[in-house]
């Protein structure tokens, strides 16, 4: 036998590579505020006690399992000298940060509120 092909065969995937994750709003907004927390050296018992919310669903929050209303969000932010608005701005800071090298190869080079129409 004397073929002239390679002896290794080919490998083709099953499936194609899974494009990155976007981040989530519920995961910036509870890494925020745990690391606003942390900062401030307090535990979740302190800062859950103070917004009157229990500590696992604060623990939920912080690791992004839960999605917490404006409500529970500007009791949380209270509890740690802030306001919604520091937290939501912080969030929305840390969500651009972390797409930005998603955003600029998906969209091209559209700014904050411009809206691309298909043509």
């Amino acid at each position: 036998m004397s073929s002239h092909a390679p002896d290794h065969a080919r490998i083709v995937p099953l499936r194609p590579a899974p494009a990155p994750r976007e981040p989530l709003w519920r995961d910036v907004v509870g890494d925020v505020l745990r690391g606003e927390r942390t900062a401030q050296q307090r535990t979740l018992k302190d800062v859950a006690e103070a917004a009157r919310i229990s500590v696992p669903y604060l623990s939920e929050i912080e690791r992004g399992r839960k999605e917490a209303s404006s409500e529970v969000l500007a009791a949380a932010a209270r509890s740690l000298g802030l306001g919604l608005a520091d937290v939501l701005s912080l969030a929305r800071r840390e969500l651009a940060r972390r797409s930005a090298p998603a955003s600029r190869t998906s969209r091209g080079s559209a700014s904050f509120g411009e809206v691309r129409l298909a043509a």
